[in-house]
């Protein structure tokens, strides 16, 4: 077999579902082969997560182009993206570790600035900034930042507060293997990501950040983040809906076990009470069409929130960031779900008809 022989320098692993429409996968795979760090330094482990499309036909022809550098996996059945993340780790030979989605891309100096920056100051991750865009060009559209100053260099008591409240995008960042390799062994089954779901890096992202000693932050938008109708982010299910859930129970689950909660009890307080109650409860009120089953659904979340964190409005993070008219929407469903749940249709029912 061709893995866990030769080691390299990086390994970039690509989790690949139907992407093979309007160019997005080959953008991707391209801008991986066209980065400025010699060849022979990198590999790229694509995994195709039973895609009913050409996807995997696709990598193939990629793999039969560059053959010991490019490689093409398939699963005989979908895991989400935390699956193929999961099987491109086991194989991977690089002393650093990078994960990118199939529907976006880098830039051609990417990985060298990132690699240069990471090894010149003894990093265990660096990470840069991406720009969201619209069209596959590499034109810098709305720039985001993806880490701050204050996660960079070595881990002290403020750094791992930043850095446990606002992980980023594992996606933009690079890691050392050795790093991903330890946090997995920790973790259920041997896996760092949850399978079968999506928003697995929601469920890691502050567990991987707060085991980084020393954190590399390049200000520069590098990675490109392409915002399209099909993307996580913009599509509402209820299966969505109780991954987001389940990926709320992992971070905080991962949080205790390691200790985290203990020593950033206020940042894992508010990043699940973000992740698992308010985006949820907010996306699920506001899907169009509605969401069959969410009345119960958001019944549940709101008592399991009162369950784990009672007293999470008093949360200084809370109580600085969350915007007001969500904090007294959410003081509704506290005290009552269905008065909360009929004066949130029908506010939106004449925001929709009326505005």
């Amino acid at each position: 077999m061709w893995y866990n022989q030769i080691p390299m320098r990086l390994s970039v692993i690509v989790p690949v579902y139907n992407m093979a429409a309007e160019g997005k996968l080959t953008f991707c795979l391209d801008s991986l082969l066209n980065q400025t760090i010699p060849p022979d330094d990198v590999e790229i482990i694509a995994v195709d997560d039973a895609s009913t499309d050409a996807s995997f036909e696709i990598l193939q022809s990629y793999e039969a182009k560059h053959p010991g550098h490019f490689f093409a996996l398939r699963h005989p059945e979908n895991l989400h993206q935390g699956g193929a993340k999961n099987s491109g780790l086991k194989q991977a030979r690089g002393e650093w570790i990078s994960f990118i989605d199939a529907d976006d891309w880098v830039a051609p100096e990417y990985y060298e600035k990132l690699l240069t920056l990471a090894e010149k100051e003894h990093a265990d991750a660096a990470g840069c900034d991406y720009s969201m865009v619209t069209s596959h060009s590499f034109e810098i559209g709305k720039v985001d930042k993806n880490s701050t100053r204050e996660q960079a260099g070595e881990r002290t008591k403020e750094s791992l507060k930043a850095r446990v409240l606002a992980p980023g995008s594992l996606a933009v960042k690079i890691f050392r293997r050795e790093l991903l390799l330890q946090a997995a062994a920790a973790c259920p089954g041997g896996k760092l990501f949850p399978e079968k779901i999506f928003y697995e890096d929601n469920a890691v992202g502050a567990y991987l950040m707060a085991r980084v000693g020393r954190y590399a932050y390049l200000e520069e938008p590098l990675y490109y983040y392409y915002q399209h109708d099909s993307s996580t982010v913009h599509t509402v299910s209820l299966k969505r809906l109780e991954d987001r859930a389940v990926a709320g129970r992992m971070l905080l689950a991962l949080a205790k076990a390691d200790g985290t909660l203990s020593s950033c009890r206020d940042e894992i307080e508010y990043s699940f009470t973000r992740l698992f109650y308010i985006n949820t409860l907010f996306s699920a009120m506001q899907a169009r069409p509605h969401v069959k089953g969410g009345y119960r659904f958001c019944k549940a979340l709101g008592e399991e929130m009162r369950c784990c964190f009672p007293l999470f409005r008093s949360n200084p993070y809370y109580e600085k960031e969350v915007h007001p008219e969500e904090k007294k929407l959410i003081n509704m469903q506290m005290k009552s779900h269905p008065r909360f749940y009929a004066y949130y249709r029908m506010l939106w029912w004449y925001r929709d008809h009326f505005r």
